[in-house]
């Protein structure tokens, strides 16, 4: 790849959630300060919601990273899960043993003493679902109820919610007005600011072990936080292959000609996307970079 092109340990732009990369954005750090609050305010439901590509997987995996003390977590990462699935999955993250004949109401009943032995060792417990907007109605509401767990002093579960706007539609029903009211802190988060994109750029390269001048310039960063309305996942989808057509056109530094290619060649980062389809273009380049790649490798 152009990793030893530019000098680089690692990918600087990929699309796996990875906290390495984390940066002190401040749509990101205001949504993992209301998180920490209200955590340790001990409240039910707690919902973060974004467009798709705005980062909350990301946000969701710093959280687990950095969950204050005194935190048990039950983990989610795909809850379109039936009531009973979603109660199975809850006490499986929680570490209970149980028979595979159980029936829901001992099952509730063994998670509500689970949850009552983990009160009295002074441990919260966390409940976080990731793409919550995917969880059916009867798992919601069914999710409502064992909130409904508690002592005289707090609750015995919390609930963190992760999901794209269709969540807040949804919850903004009549259906769901219980559930609504006992979200008690939510965040939404919004996409980079052009600066945002720049400075996210030059922090993604530099931690991957650039140590050049900036591969990205101003217009440059400008050019493609347009392009992707400042979306970080579409940001590192424009940037790697504005990469590889640099790498493939045996260049050092991007230029707006790279970024326009690698524009056209991502539909969703057009306005008015061509019905023509140009993929080949950047495909054709990578095959000239993969062979200029062996080449050097051959001649060490």
């Amino acid at each position: 790849m152009y990793l030893y092109h530019f000098g680089m340990r690692e990918l600087p732009f990929t699309l796996t959630p990875n906290t390495d990369f984390f940066l002190n954005l401040k749509p990101h750090i205001e949504a993992m300060q209301v998180l920490l609050n209200a955590l340790k305010q001990g409240e039910g439901f707690i919902k973060v919601t974004g467009e798709v590509g705005t980062g909350k997987t990301l946000i969701c995996r710093k959280l687990l990273n950095e969950m204050p003390k005194g935190f048990t977590v039950a983990y989610i990462p795909n809850p379109y899960l039936s009531p009973a699935e979603l109660r199975w999955a809850v006490a499986s993250e929680l570490g209970l043993t149980l028979a595979s004949d159980i029936d829901q109401q001992q099952l509730t009943q063994r998670l509500q003493q689970h949850l009552l032995n983990l009160s009295a060792q002074g441990k919260g417990v966390v409940l976080i679902l990731d793409e919550a907007q995917a969880l059916p109605d009867e798992s919601l509401e069914a999710l409502r109820l064992l909130t409904n767990l508690e002592t005289e002093r707090r609750k015995l579960l919390q609930v963190v919610l992760f999901g794209q706007p269709e969540l807040d539609e949804r919850l903004a029903t009549q259906q769901f007005r219980q559930l609504r009211q006992r979200i008690s802190f939510s965040y939404q988060l919004r996409s980079m600011t052009v600066a945002e994109v720049a400075h996210y750029i030059t922090h993604r390269t530099q931690v991957a072990g650039f140590q050049g001048n900036d591969l990205f310039n101003l217009p440059c960063a400008k050019q493609i936080a347009a392009a992707s309305r400042g979306i970080p996942r579409l940001v590192n989808i424009l940037c790697h292959k504005s990469l590889l057509l640099c790498f493939g056109g045996n260049e050092k530094v991007v230029t707006r000609k790279h970024i326009g290619l690698a524009i056209k060649d991502t539909v969703d980062a057009n306005k008015k996307p061509n019905i023509v389809i140009i993929g080949s273009v950047v495909i054709s380049i990578f095959i000239v970079a993969m062979t200029l790649f062996w080449q050097l490798s051959t001649q060490k």
